[in-house]
């Protein structure tokens, strides 16, 4: 029989898993000028966030903490073209962020199986595609593992941990006494939709059976727009990697018996009439595998104490929520909360292997305790680690050094490089660059703030102070040099409303995608304080002028290319998405 064709490809950088770390870090490198491979062993990106799983996007809690970057650009887009929250219009988002990038191959229903090494360097991986029934190997100088199980620790021998450490193994409080192989589970969501008529549900035949009795800690609500059943979990006394298909099977025992439970049972079935279980979900939304073991390993004091670290990447924010490892099967309640401060910074040192010299790994199998993994391993926490990665990897190409390398001395480049991005990283500032450095800015018209705060690189409001100007159409921001310059491009960031869905006190009150569907469920909005249209002018010292109009914007950050001589650049704000003021936070040149 003729063997299974192979397909070559040659990349700077090369990254498995297509979930929000993996796309996030793909599309990072991929904007800094490198080649990139994303290998994916599903038909569509997003990982937990997709529409095979349909887990939310979250992040660190609180006020003015919502993480910024790729990943805000991809929640935006999703506000304005999929405000009714369709999860496959939601897919689409995600497959066009990375179509968009030239730079990126990517291999969609590629499972990788193989690896070759060389000492302690990764040459290349291999992968399985199941569409076409070949094998993709891919050569590269960098690695980026963002498959959530680690799948290239076994390959290549990098150094992994599995399970709960001990408390005296880093003196965590939370921690077991003695150190065991347990994890938290999987589980498997579904969602119900609301219709105007009784609609009746007869089980499978293997669907367990529950009565009220047996959920004291489980009992489903289907009228809170919080109910998603994160709770059918199993798996975390197992092997949530080698017992996946088994779990999968029992895991659809359990949801289908609640659906009956919330259908059938005395005193749910007159008021649940009306709904019916719209999907089902067959893929088991995994938690926790195996996790890397980097040059640091982050721990539940890190956490605790604020994560300040010199060589500070990203954030996390989420309380540290440990579940119970046998899930649904507990007689305890499914998880505890441990408050954790948000937020919190987490070192490069953790995004790199410790004894694979060109390995990157970013998502929920970064190097931490499991106890800090309670906190890490929520999906917007690791898209901005993914970002961080693939901004760490173009740095280490340009260099022609290794992750290592570039913690020892690059930190600062690479650090200036993700706020640049608007990325925002606790207790650092990006730093404003000439000519923007060196200018006056005034503000004219119906304006508050104060104009100077617009290079103060903040970029976000925090701590009760603008950092910015809010103004209103007909008002303007002035940005004046010395004299004639070059103005290659102007960098602004706009206000998308940080805090757009939590109460006046932090708590969440909306979903960035729904957990059921209600009849008559009003659609998203944009951020009303959000520049829709703008227009910005550049005058000469001879006073000739140029101006470009911007319309239909629904970015945070926006560069608009301008590559002409000016004495000052004019912003002028003329309609927002629903509110009178117009805020920027950012107003500088390039």
């Amino acid at each position: 029989m003729p063997a299974f064709e192979s397909v070559g490809h040659d990349a700077d950088f090369c990254v498995t898993g297509g979930g929000l770390a993996g796309l996030c870090a793909a599309v990072a490198a991929a904007r800094r000028g490198l080649r990139v491979v994303l290998m994916h062993d599903r038909p569509m990106l997003g990982g937990n966030a997709s529409s095979e799983i349909r887990m939310w996007v979250l992040g660190a809690a609180g006020k003015g903490n919502r993480e910024t970057g790729i990943i805000e650009e991809l929640m935006l887009e999703n506000l304005r073209r999929n405000p009714y929250k369709n999860y496959h219009i939601w897919d689409g988002i995600l497959y066009s962020a990375v179509r968009r990038e030239k730079n990126i191959k990517l291999l969609l229903n590629c499972s990788c199986l193989d690896a070759e090494t060389e000492n302690d360097k990764i040459i290349s991986i291999k992968g399985w595609q199941t569409t076409t029934q070949k094998y993709h190997r891919v050569a590269a100088g960098l690695f980026a593992d963002c498959s959530g199980d680690s799948v290239l620790a076994p390959l290549t021998g990098a150094a992994y941990r599995v399970g709960r450490e001990a408390q005296s193994e880093y003196g965590e409080a939370f921690a077991p006494a003695e150190a065991d192989k347990k994890t938290m589970g999987m589980s498997i969501l579904m969602q119900a939709r609301e219709t105007e008529r009784n609609i009746k549900f007869e089980p499978p035949e293997w669907a367990e059976k529950y009565t009220r009795e047996d959920l004291p800690h489980r009992l489903p609500n289907i009228f809170s727009p919080g109910e998603n059943f994160w709770y059918l979990e199993l798996g975390g006394n197992r092997d949530t990697i080698a017992d996946t298909e088994q779990l999968r099977d029992e895991l659809l025992a359990v949801a289908y018996g609640m659906w009956d439970f919330i259908k059938n049972d005395p005193a749910n079935k007159e008021k649940n009439a009306r709904f019916e279980l719209d999907w089902m979900g067959f893929l088991p939304g995994k938690r926790e595998s195996r996790r890397y073991e980097g040059d640091y390993v982050m721990t539940m004091r890190d956490v605790a104490s604020g994560g300040r670290f010199f060589d500070t990447v990203a954030y996390g924010g989420w309380p540290m929520d440990d579940h119970h490892p046998e899930g649904f099967r507990a007689s305890e309640p499914p998880t505890v909360y441990h408050p954790a401060p948000s937020p919190y910074g987490i070192p490069f040192r953790c995004l790199y292997s410790k004894n694979i010299c060109n390995l990157m790994f970013a998502g929920r199998n970064i190097s931490v305790t499991h106890s800090a993994f309670s906190s890490t391993r929520v999906m917007a926490t690791c898209a901005v680690l993914g970002q961080a990665a693939g901004t760490a990897a173009a740095i280490a190409a340009k260099h022609k050094k290794n992750p290592r390398e570039i913690y020892e001395g690059h930190m600062d480049e690479l650090q200036c490089a993700l706020l640049e991005d608007d990325c925002y990283l606790p207790g650092f500032a990006r730093k404003p660059e000439e000519p923007a450095l060196s200018a006056e800015f005034f503000a004219c018209g119906n304006f508050t703030g104060e104009p100077r705060d617009l290079t103060n690189g903040a970029d976000r409001e925090k701590n009760g102070r603008l950092n910015g100007v809010s103004l209103s159409p007909g008002a303007s921001l002035t940005m004046r040099f010395a004299g004639d310059v070059c103005v290659s491009a102007v960098r602004l960031v706009f206000d998308s409303g940080l805090d757009r869905d939590l109460g006046p006190n932090g708590e969440t009150l909306r979903r960035p995608m729904h957990a059921n569907y209600y009849l008559n469920a009003e659609p998203a909005a944009m951020p009303p304080r959000l520049a829709k249209n703008f227009r910005l002018t550049t005058v000469t010292e001879s006073g000739e002028q140029s101006a470009v109009e911007i319309k239909n914007n629904f970015k945070r950050l926006v560069y608009v290319n301008i590559n002409k001589k000016a004495a000052l650049v004019k912003f002028e704000p003329l309609e927002t998405w629903g509110n009178d003021n117009c805020t920027v936070f950012s107003f500088d040149s390039r």
